[in-house]
């Protein structure tokens, strides 16, 4: 009712309990709500792919399960094509100040560089790439700009800014100068701070 043009829908600790239980909510809303549905958390296998896309969602992120084997991508990405398979990069700056993948909603480091992994992805047959900062999540302080500009235009399909929304700027930051394809708001509209941000602006 927002105006959202797609929903993301991620199990964040999934893959840490060894769970895999988010299909019957992409059911569930796959019958009441009409914009493309983005689905991640324990997938790990094409069959989990496979069930989700039957379930209703229309694309799936996958994080964890790719990293530890890169060949998934490319062979989702065969079966399913490419525009229905995106890669979900959780990155954190290390103590020399450079970007590293990690899993398990930002809690374990996989050591791999999120810029060399990124390329790799695309490479491998990625549609698209749900970028998180792990540094920015939760903090409302708005998007990692310098990573985001720094994937952005490092591979050529779009990149979604995912971490640290917290108003109107913020948004208008990370396309701009992020050169984001797209970004992902959450507790900016579970309680409702962007619907009266907007308001504000409609009355000044």
């Amino acid at each position: 009712n927002d105006g959202i043009d797609e929903m993301i829908y991620i199990d964040a600790v999934a893959s840490l309990y060894g769970r895999n239980s988010i299909k019957e909510f992409v059911e569930h809303t796959a019958k009441t709500i009409f914009v493309p549905l983005t689905v991640g958390g324990g997938v790990r296998t094409l069959d989990d792919i496979s069930s989700l896309l039957k379930a209703g969602a229309d694309k799936v992120a996958i994080n964890t399960a790719v990293i530890f084997n890169p060949d998934l991508i490319k062979k989702a990405s065969r079966k399913f094509g490419a525009q229905c398979i995106v890669v979900s990069i959780e990155a954190k700056k290390n103590s020399v100040r450079e970007w590293t993948c990690f899993t398990d909603n930002g809690r374990e480091s996989t050591g791999l560089c999120v810029l060399e992994w990124a390329k790799h992805a695309e490479h491998l047959g990625a549609g698209e790439i749900l970028l998180t900062s792990v540094d920015y999540e939760g903090t409302g302080f708005g998007y990692d700009i310098e990573l985001t500009r720094s994937v952005s235009e490092l591979v050529s399909i779009p990149v979604i800014a995912s971490g640290g929304c917290g108003n109107m700027t913020h948004i208008r930051d990370v396309i701009i100068d992020g050169k984001a394809d797209a970004i992902a708001i959450a507790s900016v509209l579970h309680y409702e701070k962007l619907r009266d941000l907007i308001d504000h602006c409609l009355i000044d």
